[in-house]
C-alpha cells in the first residue's frame, strides 16, 4: 500500500479526480493564506456591497485559518470542473433574448458538483486503507478558493480575479475537500501571466475591476443581477445590457479564453461533468415570456438551476432591465410592440413591486406612445410608494 504522503499517492488521488470529470486537480496544505490583507482591505472599502456574510467574524476568521472549518485538516484537495465556455454563446433565435452567465447553463453546480467529490473521498479512504474526517465545498464555505487554488498549483489569479489556467482559461468551477490526511502538496503557481494586458478592465461596462484584482462588487454586474436584493441603482441599469443572470464579459475579451484555451468540448468528446451541459432554454432565455412567469412557474422552470439564486423578484427586476436596453439598442417594430406589452402587463399586475418599478423604467428607456400610455394608466392605480416615483421619473425621460 503506497504511503500518502508520497508524489505517488497525490498522483493517484489526482488521476482519480480527472476520471470523475475534474479537468484540474491539485493539492496544497491549510496554512493561513498570504494574502488576506487585501481581502481584509476590500471588506474595509466595503466592496462586498449587501453581502454582509462576507464580513461577519466568523467568516473571518475561518478564511483566515480554514483549519477552523476542520480541525483535523492536513491537506487541501483544490479541484477544477469545466463549465461550457462563453465564447460558444449561440447566435439567439430573435432579439429578445438574454445573456446569463455560462457558468448557469447547466444545473446548479452546488447541487452537481458534491457527489463527484463524495465519490473521490471514497477513493481515497479505499486506497488509504483508513477512513478520516474531511470537508467538501463548493463556493459553500467561507474559504479564499482563488488562493488556494493557485498555491495547488491550478493557475494564477488575473486582473479580472478568475483564476487562469495556462492552457485551459478560466471557464472553471472551484471546490475544495480538506482532508484530515497528510499528503504531498503541489507547488504553488508563481507565474503572472497578465504582463499589461487590460482587456478586462477597459471592457467592463461599469468599471468595477480594480487594479489590485479586487471588484468592487457593487458595480459588478454579477453582483447587481444575483447578490444585490433592492433596486438596481439607475446610474448602472444601462450598463446592465442584456444580462439577466451574472456576466461573462471579463472572461470573454481574456486572451487566455479566446487564443489560448483549448477548444471547447464537443459532443463527441465530452469534457463537462454530467449534469453541468447547457440546459434547454439556455443562455438566452426569451425575455417576455420570463418577465409573465408566475411564482410557481419560475419555481418550476428553475428548480435545478442557480438562476433561483436571484428569487423571482430578482430575475423578473432583471428582465425588465435587459427588455427596455434591448429594445432601446435596436429592435423591429414588432418585437418592439412584444416587449412594450410584456412590460405594460408587469406594471400594471405582477405582484412586486420591485418588478413593477423596474418595468416602469424600462417603459421609460423605450419611451414611444405606447409605453407612456402605459405609464400613465399605471401611475393612477399603483399604490406603492416606491413604484410612483418610478413611474413619474420615467414619464419625464
Amino acid at each position: 500500500m503506497l504511503p500518502t504522503t508520497s508524489p505517488e499517492f497525490a498522483e493517484a488521488v489526482k488521476g482519480e479526480a480527472r476520471r470523475l470529470g475534474f479537468e484540474l486537480a491539485g493539492i496544497t496544505t491549510p496554512e493561513p493564506p498570504a494574502h488576506l490583507d487585501v481581502y481584509e482591505r476590500w471588506l474595509a472599502q466595503g466592496c462586498q456591497g449587501e453581502m454582509n456574510y462576507l464580513s461577519s467574524e466568523r467568516a473571518v476568521e475561518r478564511r483566515c485559518d480554514p483549519r477552523l472549518l476542520l480541525p483535523e485538516c492536513r491537506s487541501i484537495i483544490v479541484l477544477g470542473a469545466r463549465y461550457p465556455s462563453a465564447l460558444s454563446r449561440p447566435a439567439p433565435e430573435d432579439s429578445l433574448r438574454g445573456k446569463v452567465a455560462a457558468y448557469a447553463w447547466g444545473s446548479d453546480y452546488h447541487e452537481v458538483l458534491p457527489a463527484h467529490m463524495e465519490r473521490l473521498v471514497t477513493f481515497i479512504q479505499d486506497l488509504a486503507g483508513i477512513v478520516f474526517a474531511y470537508r467538501c465545498y463548493t463556493d459553500s464555505a467561507p474559504l479564499l478558493e482563488r488562493e488556494l487554488a493557485q498555491r495547488a498549483g491550478l493557475g494564477w489569479i488575473g486582473k479580472n480575479t478568475c483564476l487562469i489556467h495556462p492552457q485551459k482559461g478560466s471557464f472553471f468551477l472551484l471546490s475544495e475537500i480538506l482532508l484530515e490526511l497528510e499528503l504531498a502538496p503541489d507547488p504553488a503557481s508563481t507565474a503572472d501571466r497578465c504582463g499589461a494586458c487590460r482587456r478586462c478592465l477597459d471592457a467592463c461596462p461599469t468599471g468595477c475591476i480594480q487594479p489590485d484584482r479586487t471588484l468592487d462588487a457593487r458595480r459588478c454586474l454579477s453582483y447587481l443581477t444575483i447578490e444585490l436584493k433592492g433596486a438596481i441603482p439607475p446610474e448602472l441599469r444601462t450598463s446592465v445590457g442584456e444580462w439577466v443572470f451574472g456576466c461573462d464579459i471579463c472572461q470573454q475579451v481574456c486572451p487566455w479564453n479566446v487564443r489560448f484555451a483549448r477548444p471547447e468540448s464537443t459532443q463527441e468528446n465530452p469534457g463537462l461533468l454530467p449534469g453541468l451541459s447547457t440546459r434547454s432554454g439556455m443562455p438566452g432565455p426569451n425575455l417576455a415570456e420570463d418577465l409573465a412567469l408566475s411564482p410557481d412557474g419560475f419555481n418550476q422552470k428553475f428548480r435545478h438551476s442557480a438562476l433561483k439564486r436571484a428569487k423571482r423578484r430578482g430575475y423578473g427586476r432583471n428582465v425588465a432591465v435587459a427588455l427596455g436596453n434591448l429594445v432601446a439598442s435596436g429592435a423591429s417594430s414588432g418585437q418592439v410592440q412584444e416587449a412594450v406589452s410584456a412590460l405594460s402587463r408587469a406594471l400594471a399586475g405582477d405582484t412586486e413591486p420591485l418588478v413593477r418599478s423596474h418595468a416602469a423604467w424600462a417603459l421609460g428607456r423605450i419611451g414611444n406612445q405606447a409605453a407612456r400610455e402605459a405609464l400613465s394608466q399605471a401611475e393612477q392605480n399603483e399604490s406603492d410608494e416606491a413604484v410612483p416615483q418610478e413611474i413619474h421619473r420615467a414619464l419625464l425621460r
